[in-house]
């Protein structure tokens, strides 16, 4: 079965339906307008790019380029993670907190996925390695994203009361493990609902490109179920390590509360 090949023309036609939705959420005093078009800019820019930096890749294997690819990936999920927060910690804790936990969960995921269960040949075949880290960042990515917004701006927003609790003599531990708990459960929820609603409601993405790339169905499923299971395990694990070094950096080593250490986003 041959994959059809799209033209601009019909690229151009999708993007249209873009254009068409910032232009009613200008009219409509959205202030989302400009930010659909550049999203869109970007998207189109960078998937040109990465299309052909895989080709790239692809024909040219080595550890080392691959590792280059994984760590650039990184770095712009990592910078992205805390860019739309609310309320986001000020200096290199902005960057730094989303990057190590995307660092701890995806990579170790990802890495355990090639070599146990997928097992190419190499094991950092490009074919299998980057794909495979660029939908464990990017869910990983959102869950973190929503996940220490709910930290921070309920932690801003309730101050009082967890100044309360501290002096009542509860350990900052005690005192936030409330919000903490609730900002993890955030984090979570997007991927429960797309587990939830896989098969029924939704085709995910990877399994709708295989089966238009011509793979037997059942064998798609296979890998989307991998996929999912990953994902969530991904998203769990970078969350709440995430979550819990945001609660730690919000207390100074005396247990006070310190929102000094929160800007607006």
């Amino acid at each position: 079965m041959s994959v059809i090949a799209l033209s601009p023309l019909d690229l151009s036609l999708a993007g249209a339906l873009v254009v068409v939705l910032a232009i009613i959420s200008r009219s409509m005093r959205l202030q989302l307008g400009r930010q659909l078009l550049v999203a869109a800019v970007r998207t189109t820019v960078q998937l040109l790019l990465i299309g052909l930096v895989l080709k790239a890749l692809f024909g040219h294997v080595h550890p080392g380029w691959v590792a280059l690819m994984a760590c650039v990936m990184l770095l712009a999920a990592g910078r992205e993670v805390m860019s739309r927060q609310k309320r986001r910690f000020t200096g290199a804790w902005s960057f730094g907190l989303g990057t190590l936990s995307m660092f701890v969960s995806s990579f170790a995921i990802t890495v355990l996925a090639l070599v146990v269960i997928i097992s190419p040949q190499p094991w950092y075949e490009p074919q299998y390695a980057i794909p495979l880290l660029g939908m464990l960042l990017g869910n990983t990515m959102n869950g973190i994203s929503i996940g220490m917004d709910r930290l921070t701006a309920s932690a801003w927003d309730q101050r009082t009361l967890i100044e309360g609790r501290l002096m009542l003599g509860q350990t900052w531990r005690q005192a936030i493990a409330g919000l903490r708990n609730e900002s993890i459960r955030s984090g979570l929820i997007p991927i429960v609902n797309a587990m939830m609603a896989a098969g029924l409601v939704s085709l995910p993405g990877m399994m709708t490109g295989q089966i238009l790339g011509g793979s037997p169905p059942m064998e798609a499923v296979k890998y989307q179920i991998l996929i999912m299971f990953l994902i969530a395990g991904g998203t769990g694990l970078g969350t709440m390590t995430a979550v819990w070094l945001g609660s730690r950096r919000l207390f100074d080593e005396r247990q006070r509360l310190r929102l000094d250490r929160l800007r607006k986003g």
